[in-house]
């Protein structure tokens, strides 16, 4: 879904998520809290925005982390979750030690399934979640894999072609094999565990799963649990990217 074409009736935590002010999660507390009133009066967990014209109330400091958009890189440690982690389960957010990133209320734009290990990108602004995520876009993602045996010509054959899992067929990817048992790929789509899932349809298992790269956005030499901040020309080129915002036409 578009933010800029929101379709009415909505649920209000996934309205402010949209439109950029917060996380799911963090509009269901703010709402418990009693700060978000509609229309003059408090709502509560689950009620809906009924039309384009009803009036949101928030408490201004939430109004103005809006305008603060910031966005950060994260090497996930394997073992640790992308988010909402279990009794015992570390979060990937915990690595974010500094309380003025703390306060910024960022969510992982993507995930990795606990196993997996590489490259996350947070950040508090909601309105690039489709322009990034959606599999429309064809937004490029790197994986260097290792499995448990010799990869054949038929196995490297049809994970660049597609492969059967379930009812869906996988889009095409880039496959480069780097030794007998291990093989970076490029994804433009992004299915609940895909690439074990694509392994494992043809009788293999992923051992380690690394993410080295989302776009232009790259791992490089960060180290397991280290965070960055991204700036400069690589924000800007991500976020033309994505079409956030519009590159300027060379005169």
């Amino acid at each position: 879904m578009n933010n800029d074409n929101i379709s009415y009736p909505i649920r209000i935590n996934r309205y402010l998520y949209l439109k950029g002010f917060c996380s799911r999660r963090e509009a269901d507390r703010l709402i418990e809290k009693g700060l978000v009133k509609v229309n003059g009066k408090k709502v509560t967990l689950g009620q809906k925005l009924e039309k384009a014209e009803d009036r949101i109330e928030m408490p201004k400091s939430v109004r103005q982390e809006k305008s603060i958009k910031k966005y950060y890189l994260l090497h996930k440690p394997q073992g640790v979750v992308s988010h909402n982690p279990q009794t015992g389960e570390k979060s990937a957010e915990e690595y974010f030690e500094s309380p003025d990133i703390k306060k910024l209320r960022m969510a992982p734009l993507g995930r990795l399934d606990k196993a997996s290990r590489g490259l996350m990108l947070f950040s508090n602004d909601g309105t690039i979640v489709d322009k990034l995520l959606n599999p429309k876009h064809e937004h490029e993602k790197e994986y260097v894999v290792t499995i448990d045996k010799r990869m054949t010509k038929e196995f490297f054959d049809t994970m660049e072609q597609g492969v059967q899992i379930e009812r869906y067929k996988t889009k095409p990817a880039k496959v480069t094999k780097i030794d007998t048992r291990s093989f970076k790929i490029i994804l433009t789509e992004g299915k609940k565990h895909q690439i074990r899932r694509m392994c494992a349809a043809l009788g293999y298992q992923v051992q380690d799963l690394k993410r080295t790269r989302i776009m232009n956005l790259r791992l490089g030499k960060m180290k397991p649990g280290s965070y960055k901040e991204v700036t400069g020309l690589e924000l800007l080129t991500f976020l033309q990217s994505i079409g956030a915002i519009k590159r300027k036409d060379k005169k």
